[in-house]
């Protein structure tokens, strides 16, 4: 069991890291140069420390994180310009555009049109450790584009496109272009309990988890962040 929890660990990291390089180009990996720097990151203890309180990562992960996350962008944010940019290198068979606006807006849980590290390792951490409540409820956020508190069924449909647009023609077999529209009927129709045109997140939380399809669908946001 502790050798499997440890496999577990380094496969979390592999993933955090491949994250930061989506975000801000490259983070170096090498276990022997890591420890080498390690012992000379010293930036804003005190920040890294209210979020080692705050997310589920270790402070040495937060330090690895944020070398990486700051020495590719000095000036700690990211715009969603750039966001974009290097998303769409990790999709260039499809148009990563319109998701990664959303993907983007999601993280950027202050609205100010930038995503800092805080911002990068709260969701960031949600996704790799939070509970199924937690992840959920970023889902829901995600979904939520105009942040009202509720999943209509147009922004449901805008962000099936997205994904779709994105996954270009790498999937087999080749969807057709209703294909989009069909699915968030199926979802909406399950989700939409008392029928008044909206999903509240109690709603989508309770379709998510008593619905195994559902559950499926919905994990195909986490596999392209």
């Amino acid at each position: 069991m502790s050798g499997c929890r440890k496999r577990c660990k380094r496969e979390i990291m592999r993933f955090a890291q491949y994250l930061v390089r989506l975000i801000t180009g490259s983070l170096h990996t090498d276990t022997v140069e890591d420890e080498m720097e390690m012992a000379t990151v010293r930036h804003r203890p005190e920040a890294l420390e209210l979020l080692e309180a705050q997310s589920k990562f270790t402070k040495k992960e937060l330090q690895i994180l944020y070398r990486g996350f700051k020495n590719e962008c000095p000036s700690g944010v990211v715009n969603e310009e750039t966001f974009k940019e290097i998303y769409s290198q990790f999709f260039p068979q499809g148009d990563s555009t319109t998701y990664a606006h959303f993907l983007f807006n999601a993280f950027d849980t202050d609205h100010n049109g930038s995503v800092s590290f805080e911002d990068f390792v709260m969701g960031l951490s949600i996704l790799l450790r939070g509970t199924v409540q937690e992840k959920l409820n970023w889902a829901f956020n995600l979904y939520d584009i105009n942040k009202d508190g509720y999943i209509t069924k147009e922004e449901m449909l805008d962000i099936m496109k997205a994904i779709y647009d994105m996954m270009g023609k790498c999937t087999y077999p080749v969807l057709k272009e209703d294909t989009p529209r069909q699915h968030v009927e199926t979802f909406f129709q399950k989700m939409d309990k008392n029928k008044d045109g909206v999903v509240t997140i109690d709603e989508f939380i309770e379709s998510c988890q008593k619905d195994e399809n559902i559950m499926r669908s919905m994990q195909l946001f986490e596999n392209v962040i």
